[in-house]
């Protein structure tokens, strides 16, 4: 079986000492996919020694070890050369940046040519990819562009709730004015792809929401309804797809957490992502819709508070490798 491939992310973050503690823990060795870590063997040896370990290293090609801590073992494509002993938690530099992008970048080129299955990945620093030269909102743009496609679908999930959404990281007065029909469509049609092929759902069902209170109450808080969201609905229908809606977010989401629909199409961050960490803030999984390649990610940042510590929670990271794992399988 081709191997899941797990980049470490930010260096200075909690991404390598999550690797070590669920490593630790045999939670790597419940999962029916080989795992591979693609990071640095330094920052992940400084990880082991957050929690009193040695790692033993093993050479198994060029590039490639094998970690050894406690009889547990993971391999390790080491991609990046950092001076592990001169890193600050929680200050990446410009080498870091590049090293976190250069991580996807090695884990996509992989997937793309069938000897990887998919990626997991831990999280990054936006400012310092960006700092490198490597000038991307995120993971999901840089994937994106990676494997040659324009439009992907974010997608926050747990085992009562998942949300797709139609736009992400805006300022939330622009969001009308970012909406429009085909957007909406294009976002339904991916998100009932991706249950079909990568979720096993014959006939996904899907809640699809207002942007206004209400659903606009016929026009009274707005008109986006009518204009925008209704047409692709009926589009979406019209193509097979079982998608209905408009529906008022502040009563949806009760249903669909009881398993009235596969997923929930929102129109902005916050409409999904709230109701989705009140349920799931512990392990909830990012997922890119869309690509060629499987993609699920931890549902947290880098946690510099937390970084150095190793208290974090591996909880998020373990749903997301799960999940990638019966995307896969």
């Amino acid at each position: 079986m081709k191997p899941l491939l797990l980049t470490m992310g930010d260096p200075t973050g909690i991404g390598p000492e999550l690797i070590i503690k669920a490593l630790l823990g045999g939670a790597f060795e419940r999962f029916q996919a080989p795992l591979q870590v693609v990071g640095d063997l330094g920052v992940l040896q400084r990880a082991a020694a957050v929690f009193g370990k040695v790692a033993a290293v093993e050479q198994i090609g060029i590039d490639h070890v094998q970690l050894t801590i406690d009889d547990r073992k993971i391999y390790l494509a080491s991609i990046s050369r950092l001076e592990a002993d001169q890193l600050t938690y929680g200050q990446p530099d410009k080498a870091c940046g590049r090293a976190m992008a250069g991580y996807v970048e090695w884990a996509v080129s992989r997937c793309l040519e069938g000897t990887a299955s998919g990626i997991v990945t831990c999280p990054i620093n936006k400012a310092a990819i960006n700092a490198a030269g490597v000038n991307f909102p995120g993971h999901t743009e840089l994937l994106a562009e990676r494997c040659g496609i324009n439009k992907v679908v974010m997608m926050l999930a747990g085992d009562k709730l998942k949300v797709c959404l139609v736009t992400t990281h805006l300022a939330y007065k622009d969001v009308p004015q970012a909406l429009n029909s085909a957007e909406i469509l294009e976002t339904i049609r991916i998100t009932d792809r991706a249950f079909r092929n990568q979720f096993g759902v014959k006939k996904p069902k899907l809640a699809v929401l207002s942007l206004n209170p209400h659903a606009g109450e016929n026009g009274l808080f707005g008109d986006e309804e009518a204009e925008l969201i209704v047409p692709a609905i009926e589009q979406a229908q019209a193509e097979g797809i079982a998608a209905d809606g408009p529906h008022s977010a502040d009563t949806l989401f009760h249903f669909a957490a009881k398993g009235s629909h596969d997923a929930v199409i929102c129109m902005y961050h916050d409409q999904g992502l709230i109701p989705l960490k009140l349920l799931h803030f512990e392990d909830g999984v990012n997922v890119t819709l869309g690509l060629p390649i499987v993609r699920t990610s931890v549902d947290h940042g880098t946690a510099y508070d937390l970084a150095g510590t190793g208290q974090a929670s591996t909880e998020s990271l373990l749903a997301a490798i799960r999940m990638a794992q019966q995307m896969v399988i």
